[in-house]
């Protein structure tokens, strides 16, 4: 199976894992929180449970109060009188806010909740008709902490209510008063989450991984699936390139052996000339294929001096001068630049600025002209090659200094080559410290700009 039928399942398959693991993910986290905020409470109610029966033993059956009366006097106790006798005590008659608070601090250290913090209430005549606007059954307590009417009216936060019951082995005739304890937890949520963090940031974490992975996988399938395609492209356009050379050198070979042409000195000379140029044009190619791949080694050395830009423009554009006649082409040089001494290899540069003319000359339309024009800054010298071609898309713009890439020109098929031009012309510009861009528009022609450091020299 070819990779361009087994890349979409490996995409669906890929993206089906990356999918089912982020869930998993989001899961395992919702449920361990869940659990660890189940424990957290359950260590509160623990805690606060204690606090509730430290509370009651210490509140005490009676209140120990003195009868006194005057010698010789008779008294009888009225009834209201012998109720307030047994009344048990209030827990906010007999403790103070700093009591309870004390009392909380000390349950929550035993249960290891040190660092959380609380508000909390004693309240007493508790009935269902008392109820807050969070749905909270309280009355204005007789003890609270400072900041507990606020926190209790938060729906979000954590509440626990006790009832200060009597002791099982109490007098069952002592009048009990009514309260509850209420403590409220506030951001109990987030409490959970934080002692939770390290966990939730290494899930986070090795999801990204997944992510990340999962990126990495996705592109180097896509650059395998363009490598491919480039490498059938290159080797159609190698093969083409060498057939056509091979086929002409084969003709003028058969035609040397024919006796006409063996007894014609001319003739003969004639096609040996074809078949010169011919291989001349082979080593031509292959001298550019050991040349792409000496860049891509990094093994290309530059023979850098200090030369004139100008010159060597001017020897690149006469080199075309007869195919421009050819084509009925035009050609105009306008170089304004008062400094174009740069450093820089001779045959390179004049590799470069033929490269580009080259493909102007290649993908031109009727009345072709090309314009170069020069000027110079502070620091750089700007050549800029302007034609009337055939143009570019936006997409074969952004890819068009990619390695045997070559532009889609629609019913032009005379363009030859293997994609390696642009190529080398952005590696050696940037060999030499220097900057390229282009801009075109389909159907109105294309402008590449060079930029070179000038020479201190």
């Amino acid at each position: 199976m070819g990779l361009k039928k087994i890349f979409p399942i490996i995409f669906v398959l890929i993206t089906l894992s990356l999918i089912g693991s982020i869930y998993i993910q989001i899961n395992w986290i919702l449920t361990m929180v869940q659990n660890k905020q189940d424990q957290l409470q359950n260590k509160v109610a623990v805690a606060v449970n204690a606090v509730t029966q430290d509370l009651v033993a210490q509140r005490g059956l009676s209140q120990g109060k003195t009868l006194r009366v005057k010698p010789g006097v008779p008294w009888r106790p009225s009834d209201q009188f012998t109720l307030e006798l047994q009344r048990v005590p209030l827990v906010a008659e007999r403790f103070t806010v700093e009591d309870v608070n004390d009392k909380i601090h000390k349950e929550f250290n035993k249960a290891d909740l040190k660092s959380i913090r609380f508000e909390f209430s004693i309240s007493s005549d508790l009935n269902s008709s008392d109820l807050s606007s969070s749905g909270v059954m309280f009355r204005t307590p007789e003890l609270q902490s400072k900041n507990f009417l606020k926190e209790v009216e938060d729906t979000t936060n954590f509440k626990i209510f006790n009832p200060l019951l009597a002791p099982e082995n109490s007098d069952a005739s002592t009048i009990l008063p009514d309260e509850v304890l209420v403590v409220v937890i506030p951001n109990f949520r987030d409490i959970v989450i934080g002692e939770m963090r390290i966990m939730i940031a290494g899930a986070i974490f090795f999801t990204l991984v997944i992510i990340a992975t999962f990126y990495v996988t996705v592109n180097a399938l896509v650059r395998q699936k363009k490598l491919s395609e480039i490498k059938n492209d290159f080797i159609n356009n190698m093969t083409h390139e060498f057939k056509t050379p091979l086929a002409t050198i084969s003709l003028a070979v058969d035609a040397l052996r024919n006796e006409k042409v063996v007894n014609d000195r001319v003739k003969g000379e004639y096609f040996t000339g074809i078949i010169k140029e011919e291989n001349r044009r082979m080593n031509k190619q292959v001298e550019t294929i050991l040349q792409a791949s000496l860049l891509d080694r990094q093994e290309q050395q530059l023979n850098l001096r200090s030369l004139h830009a100008h010159v060597i423009i001017q020897e690149a554009m006469e080199n075309f001068h007869l195919q421009l006649e050819g084509k009925g082409g035009n050609s105009e040089l306008q170089l304004n630049a008062k400094n174009d001494l740069i450093r820089a290899d001779e045959v390179h540069l004049m590799n470069i600025i033929t490269n580009l003319i080259d493909n102007a000359v290649k993908y031109s339309k009727e009345n072709l002209l090309i314009r170069i024009v020069t000027h110079s800054t502070a620091k750089s010298l700007v050549i800029r090659i302007e034609d009337n071609g055939i143009g570019m898309s936006k997409e074969t713009q952004r890819r068009i200094f990619e390695k045997f890439y070559r532009a889609h020109t629609g019913n032009l098929h005379n363009v030859k080559g293997f994609g390696l031009g642009l190529s080398y012309v952005k590696t050696i510009v940037e060999a030499h410290h220097g900057k390229i861009k282009v801009d075109s528009i389909a159907g109105k022609g294309t402008n590449f700009t060079l930029e070179f450091p000038l020479t201190k020299d």
